[in-house]
């Protein structure tokens, strides 16, 4: 799929000789049951090639975990789907200055001490946690075993820890088929894809 999906793009646009015309899409939504620990998941691989995709040039991403069913894979809600789908189409096909088209988008880490700081972007005019304390992250050392993490918001950006790990080297946001309560978004309202800082599964 990461190499497939980029590809039929880059096909289409050539085979319908329109230039790099605009091409939005949906990640997969929150599906299955939850998990109370912190696992592997094809689910999340998947959306993490989807996130991939949007480095061809004029693409948009609708992120929608916060709005699916854990029993059925096509969410019931189509309605924000197609509203967030609309937000990116302003931006790239009508070319709307000033609009705030994606939730965050992971940009880099950096280690200080037992903490890892997060950047994002499309912060929109500023990272918030929906509801309450920030959920659904988790964070690793070099034994590469993820335990849920705190995590607050500084400056807007994103700082995790947990005290079972003193020399952290990884953090997971949303890494999972469901992930549950995933509540970082931007003041605009639309929510973070999830993310993975390492590649120890590819």
């Amino acid at each position: 799929y990461r190499k497939l999906f980029p590809a039929l793009i880059t096909d289409w646009r050539k085979n319908w000789k329109q230039g790099d015309f605009p091409f939005l899409f949906v990640q997969l939504a929150n599906f299955m049951e939850a998990k109370d620990q912190p696992s592997e998941s094809n689910w999340a691989l998947l959306r993490e090639s989807q996130l991939k995709s949007l480095s061809v040039i004029n693409t948009g991403m609708a992120v929608i975990i916060d709005i699916g069913e854990w029993n059925d894979i096509h969410p019931l809600n189509k309605k924000d789907v197609g509203k967030r789908l609309a937000l990116a189409a302003r931006k790239l096909a009508y070319k709307e200055k000033n609009i705030v088209y994606s939730g965050p988008i992971y940009k880099s880490m950096r280690i200080k001490g037992n903490t890892i700081e997060l950047s994002f972007n499309h912060a929109g005019s500023g990272l918030i946690a929906k509801g309450g304390e920030l959920k659904q992250f988790s964070i690793a050392g070099s034994d590469k075993k993820f335990v849920w993490a705190n995590a607050i918001i500084v400056k807007n950006k994103v700082v995790v820890w947990s005290d079972q790990i003193q020399n952290p080297i990884a953090v997971r946001y949303a890494w999972a088929d469901n992930p549950e309560g995933a509540n970082l978004y931007n003041k605009e309202g639309l929510p973070a894809s999830p993310f993975r800082t390492d590649d120890f599964e590819k």
